[in-house]
């Protein structure tokens, strides 16, 4: 890992354990086990930080639509199958840019609207149908939340995971008005 990807990532790190507040440069620097002068030769401000952030959440948005586009059960399917939160990078970077978005920096709310357009342009495409397509866009998105709350456990039965839903995303895309 490059030392920017280093930098990078403690910040995202920050974000995500502390909030937007929490991370100074200082902070970041020393979570990267930098200098702050080492950090200022990659990234001159918080903003250069959050850009960066953005650029890594709007790439890992890219592969994850390639891979969305060819899932064998479509679209659809994909998006409510990969709505939980797994830890992964794109979990990461969308949760942190997430927290810039709710201190009300513009570019990671409209960042955070792009990837869901980006998300919704393939099952509308899938479903034809925008009210559908924007339904099963809402079942992923309360899946994410709802393991956000629960930590990801399914196992109560109060809960639902992505397993139990596939029926209802099978049959919202064979009723939907085509």
């Amino acid at each position: 890992m490059s030392a920017r990807d280093a930098l990078l990532t403690a910040y995202q790190t920050l974000l995500l354990a502390e909030g937007q507040r929490a991370t100074t440069l200082e902070a970041v620097a020393a979570e990267a086990g930098v200098s702050k002068g080492g950090l200022l030769y990659h990234f001159r401000s918080k903003d250069a930080l959050a850009e960066a952030l953005i650029d890594r959440l709007e790439e890992l948005v890219g592969e994850d639509r390639e891979a969305m586009r060819k899932a064998e059960d479509g679209p659809s399917h994909y998006y409510v199958r990969t709505s939980v939160w797994t830890d992964s990078p794109l979990d990461r970077a969308l949760v942190a840019v997430a927290q810039l978005a709710q201190e009300s920096h513009a570019g990671a709310r409209a960042a955070m609207a792009r990837a869901r357009e980006a998300w919704l342009e393939l099952i509308i495409e899938e479903v034809a149908h925008l009210p559908t397509a924007r339904a099963i866009l809402l079942i992923g998105d309360g899946l994410y939340f709802d393991a956000a709350l629960t930590g990801g456990d399914h196992a109560d039965a109060a809960h639902f995971g992505p397993d139990e839903l596939m029926p209802v995303i099978g049959h919202l895309l064979d009723s939907a008005p085509r």
